[in-house]
C-alpha cells in the first residue's frame, strides 16, 4: 500500500463538465473503450489508424497531467481496488491484429546512454490499459483525488513513456506506408531474449510498405 507524504490535502473537485478531473477521466474512458473495441478485431483493416488516433488523444490527457501541479490524494493510504482486470486476452488479440509489425525497437530515455530494446505495441497498449483501469476504479468509486494522483504518477513513471513509445512506432509505420518507403530488416528482433531459436516471423523484416498497406488499411501516397 502506498503512503502519501504528509502534505496539505486537496479537496475532491466538482464533477462539472468543465472540471479538470472530469475531462481527464472522459479522455481515459474513451481510450479504454476504443482500444477494447479495436482488440475485438471486427475491423482489422483499420487497427493501426485507430490505435494511432487513440494513443495520440490519450497523450493529450497525459500532457495535461504532467503539466499539472502535484496532485495529493485525500487519503493517506491507497484504498484497495480489488483484483486487476486480466488484459492477456486483449494483449493477444492486438498481437494477432498487428502481426507482423507488432515488434519494434525503442530507446526509452533519450537522456541516458542505452541501447535500443525490442518492444511490442500489443504489450505497450495492454500495460497502459492496466494503469488507466486502476485509476478508473478509484474514480468510479468516488475517490477522484486518488484517481488523479494515480494517473499523474503512473503517467510520469510508466504509462506515459510506454504510450509515447508505441505512438512513435505507430506513426513510423503509417509514415513508411504513406511515403512508400521500405521498412528495414528486423534481423530477428524479438522480445523473447531467452528463446534464440524463436525469431520474429521471418517475413517481417523483409516486408515492404506497399505489401503491408492493404491489410493495415493505409493507402500509400498518391493512391
Amino acid at each position: 500500500m502506498r503512503e502519501t507524504p504528509a502534505t496539505p490535502q486537496t479537496r475532491s473537485p466538482d464533477r462539472s463538465p468543465d472540471d479538470f478531473a472530469v475531462q481527464i477521466a472522459d479522455q481515459i474512458e474513451s481510450f479504454i473503450v476504443a482500444v477494447t473495441e479495436v482488440a475485438k478485431g471486427d475491423e482489422p483493416d483499420s487497427a493501426v489508424p485507430f490505435l494511432l488516433l487513440e494513443v495520440s488523444q490519450l497523450m493529450l490527457a497525459g500532457g495535461r497531467l504532467g503539466a499539472h501541479e502535484d496532485i495529493v490524494p485525500d487519503e493517506r493510504y491507497e484504498p484497495d481496488t480489488g483484483p486487476e482486470p486480466d488484459v492477456d486476452e486483449l494483449r493477444m488479440r492486438l498481437a494477432r491484429l498487428l502481426d507482423p509489425v507488432d515488434v519494434y525497437s525503442e530507446v526509452f530515455d533519450p537522456y541516458a546512454r542505452s541501447a535500443p530494446v525490442p518492444c511490442r505495441i500489443s504489450d505497450d497498449i495492454a500495460d497502459v490499459l492496466t494503469d488507466l483501469r486502476h485509476g478508473m476504479a478509484h474514480y468510479r468509486a468516488g475517490r477522484v483525488s486518488e484517481a488523479l494522483w494515480w494517473w499523474q504518477f503512473s503517467y510520469l513513471s510508466n504509462w506515459g513513456p510506454t504510450a509515447s513509445a508505441s505512438l512513435r512506432a505507430l506513426q513510423s509505420l503509417v509514415a513508411h506506408v504513406r511515403l512508400d518507403t521500405p521498412m528495414d530488416e528486423l534481423d530477428g528482433l524479438d522480445t523473447d531474449s531467452d528463446a534464440e531459436d524463436l525469431r520474429l516471423e521471418e517475413e517481417a523484416g523483409a516486408v515492404m510498405a506497399a505489401e503491408i498497406a492493404a491489410p493495415l488499411g493505409i493507402k500509400p501516397n498518391g493512391d
